[in-house]
């Protein structure tokens, strides 16, 4: 099972990004899709997450500017980033969640965003 990301890259303050990721093989069990940052010397942070019902959870750094979307069934989420500061750099990686009963995290190999000033 792979998840392919794409859509990062560099971009000026005040810029946006829309990050895509897909996972290579649907679970009928998956029950989170999200989105996680980590810049060098740092843990990995939660930025955006969506479940089941198209519930959406931000950070507080991200809420207003970033957007969360995705399928569940089909296995695909996006991440829609505006209003960009030099503070969002970082190596963003999609995330896919199985649950309850079988629980496993898939993780994307990471896409650079480098927000300029």
């Amino acid at each position: 099972v792979q998840l392919q990301a794409s859509g990062g890259g560099l971009v000026q303050t005040g810029g946006s990004l829309r990050l895509s990721c897909a996972i290579s093989r649907p679970f009928y069990d998956i029950i989170t899709m999200g989105w996680y940052r980590q810049v060098p010397g740092k843990q990995r942070e939660l930025v955006a997450d969506l479940s089941g019902g198209g519930r959406t959870n931000y950070a507080p750094s991200v809420k207003g500017r970033f957007t969360i979307s995705g399928d569940i069934v089909e296995g695909t989420v996006n991440l829609q980033m505006d209003s960009l500061k030099p503070e969002d750099t970082a190596v963003y990686y999609c995330n896919f969640k199985r649950g309850p009963v079988y629980r496993y995290d898939y993780w994307g190999q990471g896409t650079l965003v480098t927000v300029s000033s």
